[in-house]
């Protein structure tokens, strides 16, 4: 049986859901995030992609290439909102969905014949519902697999619907660039310029023992991915590979005393975010940018998973305490990855952690009552004020 896969991806997300909501943002450049000197774009509409604005460009650049744009801050709670309608116009189209994150899902339609003509008729009825219903647009690809499906819905966008059969995908991956491989970024992809593998094309005739000679492990999927395989399941289950949060200050921080204190202000809305997830994670990497945009990051694998502040803060000021500061930092994040679920960490430190873990148990409470917000500690206040 032929396995189709949908990739369905929401055009300019957060921008479009400001312009839906106010009539009078619609054609203009809407600019989410960023709304301080100092910010990062999130996300920008299409009239603000015209002068080259970005998701992940510093503020400042954006308002140099778009001074008329309108800034606007993210509403997350909203954006979840009208997510989560999405995900249920998913589900009456097909009981296997992954979302990736709040604007963008796969699906697994795979022998859906009974019900649709085929599945590019799926894809075309849940644009329609989500125009219908929200009013919002969507693109979509749709494949034999996730790479495929994925590649597809970005190269009609916005609004569009783009169809990769097994027949055509040789001719349609040969000339891309091999940035566009899962999985490539810069320094990749400079390692395969130096082997003379330029495009996707080159890299499936490769050899794959070349690859993973320059490129590790990863040499064998990227092969895969460049003759088009990929066999991964579409997960419905679909749990996070990841708990992070960072923070751009509005000046820089130049002591190693102030980053540890904004550094327990991150750590206490990771574990409480671990916490109500009943999850924990093994690796917490620490994230750095300079005043100069130089950015550094530095990760520590524990024997044991944890979720408690006071653990996970334990082994990230370790790590902050390494870095050299030469220079002012203008960011700040911390990431707990490697998750596996549960209610809370076999002890680590011994000493302490019943009562850490009670502690932790009785301010998740309130904030679970009260919001996020709710309490704090000493410390975290500070930077709070800073903020």
């Amino acid at each position: 049986m032929q396995r189709w896969i949908i990739h369905v991806d929401m055009d300019a997300f957060f921008a479009s859901v400001e312009q839906r909501d106010n009539p009078e943002l619609r054609g203009c450049p809407v600019i989410i995030g960023g709304t301080g000197m100092r910010g990062v774009v999130a996300t920008a509409s299409y009239e603000a992609r015209k002068f080259g604005v970005h998701s992940a460009m510093p503020s400042i650049e954006a308002r140099r290439r778009c001074p008329q744009g309108v800034f606007l801050p993210a509403d997350h709670k909203k954006y979840s909102r009208v997510s989560q309608k999405i995900l249920q116009i998913f589900a009456d189209f097909s009981p296997l969905v992954e979302p990736l994150s709040l604007d963008e899902a796969f699906l697994d339609v795979t022998g859906m014949e009974g019900l649709y003509a085929s599945p590019v008729e799926i894809a075309v009825k849940i644009k329609e519902r989500i125009k219908a219903e929200l009013n919002l647009t969507a693109s979509a690809g749709v494949a034999p697999n996730k790479f495929l499906a994925k590649l597809a819905s970005d190269m009609k966008k916005p609004d569009g619907i783009m169809v990769i059969r097994t027949e055509e995908i040789e001719s349609i991956l040969a000339n891309m660039p091999v940035s566009r491989l899962w999985g490539v970024g810069k320094t990749t992809a400079e390692t395969l310029g130096k082997l003379g593998l330029s495009t996707i094309g080159q890299v499936a005739k490769a050899d794959p023992a070349l690859l993973v000679k320059h490129c590790g492990q990863t040499g064998y999927l990227l092969h895969q991915l460049a003759n088009g395989q990929d066999e991964r399941p579409v997960e419905p289950e679909w749990q996070p590979k990841s708990i992070g949060k960072e923070n751009t200050f509005a000046q820089d921080i130049g002591s190693l005393e102030e980053l540890k204190t904004e550094l327990w202000a991150l750590v206490e809305k990771v574990g409480w975010r671990l916490r109500r997830q009943q999850l924990c994670g093994r690796t917490i990497t620490v994230k750095i940018r300079f005043a100069s945009f130089r950015t550094i990051t530095r990760s520590r694998t524990l024997a044991v998973a944890a979720n408690l502040d006071e653990t996970i803060y334990q082994v990230a000021q370790e790590i902050v305490s390494q870095v050299v500061l030469n220079e002012g930092v203008r960011l700040l994040g911390v990431t707990v990855s490697g998750l596996t679920t549960g209610g809370g960490q076999i002890s680590l430190f011994d000493e302490g952690e019943e009562k850490a873990a009670a502690v932790a148990k009785a301010v998740d409470k309130v904030k679970e009552r009260f919001g996020e917000n709710a309490l704090t500690r000493g410390r975290a206040m500070q930077a709070r004020q800073r903020q």
